[in-house]
């Protein structure tokens, strides 16, 4: 692609394929979310609190997050809307962002997915609207990502009708609980569910805390989590219960009913699937966060590709002006790479999205193997997107010099705010070993545990099979992939074909050898789960992240499959080679390992990547352009800067004066 390419490239087209099908939801943001939303730099704790309380209640119900609820509460019936309002809100401000999703996605997205008609009515009109403000109250001091060891009780008494509501320790304390601080009326507390003397494992009940005038109610402990390092608008607290009394139909008992004389009864009789059934249902919420984590890292990028187009450094000798800082390969290698993995991560999640919303949008019930699909999807974007946006908004600090650390270049704050990120909705270590365990799923099914693996016969296509086949472009990716020829060495480092075969075989070879690990970890330690487990953590977390990579390579393939645009395809084509690249460069050492490369190769490679750089520079503009953040959006001092700045260069340059941009 010439360098001229970037003056065919229409801008309206690219941003139209990356807004995707819920454009006019990103569209009505940008209309609507004026200067009145932007973050205040230097405000306090408390300031911020109230202006982010303030906001929530001026934010549109059918324009944001509350849109994914029935349209008789008041909502539109639009998960994928809703998902995409998360991402819209957190390039405004990641506060308004994080205290939204607390008060529609997690705590009335939980009355809405556990609960039943009669919560339903009573209660969500009254959350969508705002008139309910609520909290999520699942985390506990002691038991973070571990939810199905939460300790708090809720213990049915026959005789009052009640469930007695208890913390036992400080360490079961519901804890960095959003809306618990200030605002939160009633939280959704998760809880062991006990009755007749006997558990019936984590359930969830909703629970009064505050009154109609903000005192806290008897039994309820209220305190505040305390200072933080980002999120400053999000009132986190925590919450202890002594023996508060709770009506039984204040237990949201779609998956767990308890009758007045304390039988318990659920459509699942398993008590850890039915857990996972539940906790199933909340899926949104992590897609949500990867989505957000995802925008904020896009407007990272956009600031600090506009200022390396205006900001310049150091001379040459041939030259009467300094060079700017875009200009630089080792600028280049640092933000092309990381805006390639952007549109990558952008395309897996739209994929993501338009999933999740024809799976919950319907009146049919998610298919089980469906929901586990989704279920691992969305844990491994989600640590992807979030541990990518640490990566890279730290970069784009760096990429701006000393402005990137002044906090009116808004930099400071996007770092701090989505550091948190990689926590939220699960640890991303934990997520990780969640998908791993999925991808191992059809082992668990066939021999019920670890032990069987070292007596059973293993075949591997079967894994194989299993694992490939979760795709939302099967048929597509088989067809470029056996078009390439026999021998690695004859085809282009740039075919598709051989890209996506790659990343495939990677996957293959990574739980192939997972297994094998199992298998003879299980014969040798048969009475020793942990220990089978545990010896290969490393290789099983490896596993995820190249399925990870895998499933983003190929939703970006079809993503450009869907483009109708030729310049916007060609254009995105080129940055998806430099996406596949960048990955197998950055594991090249494994691929030279098992003989997947050759020394020549993989040097091949890193030219090649060399050469992308070079082809992209003229687009990074258009790239980050494309992501149709709004200019005041960005909040940041030094592209307020910019036109003045381009104005001094055009009337240095016509005057001839060497020092068109002050260093």
């Amino acid at each position: 692609m010439p360098d001229h390419a970037s003056d065919r490239i229409d801008l309206a087209r690219l941003r139209e394929t990356l807004d995707g099908p819920w454009a006019d939801v990103r569209n009505a943001h940008r209309d609507h979310l004026d200067a009145r939303f932007l973050p205040v730099y230097g405000e306090t704790g408390d300031q911020a609190r109230e202006r982010i309380t303030r906001l929530l209640s001026e934010l549109p119900v059918e324009l944001g997050i509350a849109s994914a609820f029935p349209t008789e509460y008041g909502g539109r019936g639009d998960v994928g809307g809703s998902i995409v309002a998360c991402e819209m809100l957190a390039q405004v401000d990641l506060s308004l962002m994080v205290k939204a999703g607390v008060q529609w996605g997690l705590f009335g997205g939980a009355v809405a997915a556990l609960g039943t008609r009669r919560h339903h009515d009573t209660y969500l009109r009254d959350i969508v609207s705002g008139e309910i403000f609520g909290c999520f109250a699942m985390t506990e001091t002691g038991h973070g990502s571990d939810v199905q060891q939460l300790r708090t009780t809720c213990t049915y008494d026959p005789q009052t009708r009640t469930f007695d509501l208890h913390t036992p320790h400080e360490a079961a304390r519901k804890d960095y609980i959003g809306n618990a601080a200030r605002d939160g009326r009633m939280a959704v507390v998760f809880a062991q569910l006990i009755t007749g003397g006997r558990r019936h494992g984590v359930h969830a009940w909703l629970v009064p805390i505050r009154d109609a005038q903000g005192r806290t109610l008897p039994g309820v402990t209220i305190g505040d989590a305390g200072a933080k390092a980002g999120l400053l608008g999000v009132d986190n607290g925590r919450l202890s219960f002594d023996h508060v009394r709770v009506p039984r139909d204040m237990l949201l008992d779609r998956y767990g009913q308890v009758a007045e004389d304390g039988t318990y009864s659920s459509p699942i009789e398993n008590d850890s699937r039915r857990f996972f059934t539940m906790l199933g249902t909340l899926v949104r919420g992590r897609v949500s966060v990867g989505g957000a984590a995802s925008a904020a890292t896009r407007s990272a990028l956009a600031i600090a590709v506009r200022y390396g187009d205006i900001r310049r450094q150091f001379g040459t000798p041939d030259a009467e002006r300094e060079v700017l800082l875009n200009d630089y390969l080792a600028h280049q290698r640092k933000l092309l790479p990381a805006l390639a993995t952007t549109y990558a991560l952008h395309f897996a999640q739209a994929e993501l999205v338009a999933a999740l919303s024809e799976a919950q949008g319907g009146d049919e019930p998610v298919d089980e193997h469906r929901q586990r699909e989704l279920e691992s999807r969305a844990a491994g974007l989600k640590a992807a997107q979030t541990w990518h946006a640490t990566r890279t908004i730290q970069m784009c600090r760096e990429a701006c010099g000393g402005a990137g650390y002044l906090s009116e270049n808004r930099l400071p704050s996007l770092k701090a705010d989505t550091d948190v990120f990689t926590t939220f909705e699960g640890d991303n270590t934990v997520l990780l070993q969640l998908v791993a365990k999925g991808l191992l799923t059809g082992y668990r099914d066939e021999f019920g545990s670890l032990d069987g693996w070292g007596r059973a016969s293993f075949v591997a296509e079967q894994v194989r099979e299993m694992v490939l086949e979760r795709t939302a472009a099967r048929s597509l990716i088989e067809r470029m992939i056996s078009a390439v020829p026999g021998r690695d060495d004859e085809v282009a480092v740039t075919d598709r074909g051989w890209q996506l075969k790659v990343f495939e075989d990677r996957e293959r070879h990574l739980l192939d050898g997972a297994v094998r690990r199992l298998r003879n970890g299980a014969a040798t330690k048969q009475d020793r789960p942990f220990d089978i487990f545990n010896d290969v953590q490393d290789h099983v977390l490896a596993v995820a992240a190249a399925h990870v990579d895998r499933v983003t390579l190929e939703a970006f393939v079809a993503g450009i499959e869907d483009t109708a645009d030729p310049a916007v395809r060609a254009l995105l084509s080129r940055v998806c080679d430099l996406y596949a690249l960048s990955v197998i460069e950055a594991h090249k050492g494994w691929f030279l390992e098992h003989g997947r490369l050759t020394p020549a190769r993989s040097k091949a490679i890193t030219a090649v990547v060399n050469g992308l750089l070079r082809e992209l520079r003229p687009h990074m503009r258009t790239l980050v352009d494309g992501f149709g953040i709004p200019d005041a959006w960005l909040h940041c001092a030094i592209l307020r800067e910019e036109p003045l700045r381009q104005e001094t260069m055009a009337a240095h340059d016509a005057a001839g004066d060497p020092q068109a941009v002050p260093a």
